[in-house]
């Protein structure tokens, strides 16, 4: 292939519109004596081949899915929580049922994805999931029922919640052991599994945006910034202020504080 007397622009069109021989091209590109022409191919090159390997990650992530596509079962829920570990704010839970092998470039478990690229992520899933619910357990239910029990009642309702019934369910670690459908717990499933990863980027979308407006109300304790974790912020902050509403009264230091009150 000449592409000798062709400009780079030109090139890089040829490129992109996917109408020449890209293998030939490629070839005749690293054999140009331009630089500019060489340095395009090789970006062309590692673009492609990451690109693929994206595709190869993701495929795998399908992996346990598959099982179930395979039994005729393509309605498959994924659970995941936010905020279990915050001693402010509600824990977040969200079941999500992607189309079988739905492509979405960067998906995966939601602390392993930066904040814009969860935002992205986020409304591409609701755009194009099938199904979604998200649901809230606040401080207050987690202070009455724990946060394990909150947490697991909050995924129970995520299920019954979802407007497209789930035919099985994947949940990151936690047992559902009374899910009438077919389900498991998946350690670590939301780096497993594409619709944990999906539900882990709801429901950490969900919360940080909650946590922003909480911000506002109580601008003196940075929710802004950790989002209810014990910072070294926070916790000097707790220390000055004391507890705000939403600080969850069963975690310390809260407790503490709490009951110190109690008992002047």
């Amino acid at each position: 292939m000449d592409i000798y007397h062709c400009k780079v622009a030109d090139i890089k069109a040829m490129l992109q519109s996917g109408t020449a021989d890209t293998a030939a091209l490629l070839q005749a590109m690293k054999q140009d004596s331009r630089v500019s022409v060489v340095k395009l191919g090789e970006s062309y090159w590692k673009h492609t081949l990451k690109e693929e390997q994206e595709r190869e990650r993701l495929l795998h992530m399908y992996a346990i899915e598959t099982m179930y596509y395979n039994q005729g079962i393509y309605h498959v829920a994924g659970i995941d929580e936010a905020g279990r570990g915050p001693v402010a704010g509600p824990v977040m839970i969200a079941a999500v049922i992607l189309p079988p092998y739905w492509e979405c470039p960067g998906l995966n478990d939601s602390k392993k994805v930066a904040p814009k690229k969860r935002e992205i992520l986020y409304d591409k899933i609701m755009n194009e999931a099938v199904a979604v619910c998200c649901v809230s357990k606040s401080e207050k239910e987690i202070d009455a029922l724990d946060i394990y029990h909150a947490t697991m009642k909050g995924m129970y309702d995520t299920v019954t919640g979802l407007h497209v019934p789930a035919e099985a369910v994947l949940v990151d670690a936690m047992p559902l052991e009374h899910l009438p459908m077919p389900h498991q717990s998946i350690i670590h499933g939301d780096a497993k599994s594409a619709s944990i990863a999906a539900a882990s980027i709801i429901a950490k979308v969900t919360r940080d945006r909650l946590m922003l407006k909480y911000d506002e109300q109580y601008p003196q304790y940075g929710f802004a910034i950790h989002k209810g974790y014990l910072t070294q912020r926070h916790a000097e902050a707790i220390q000055e202020y004391g507890p705000c509403p939403i600080h969850r009264r069963s975690f310390e230091p809260i407790k503490s504080m709490v009951t110190a009150q109690d008992s002047d």
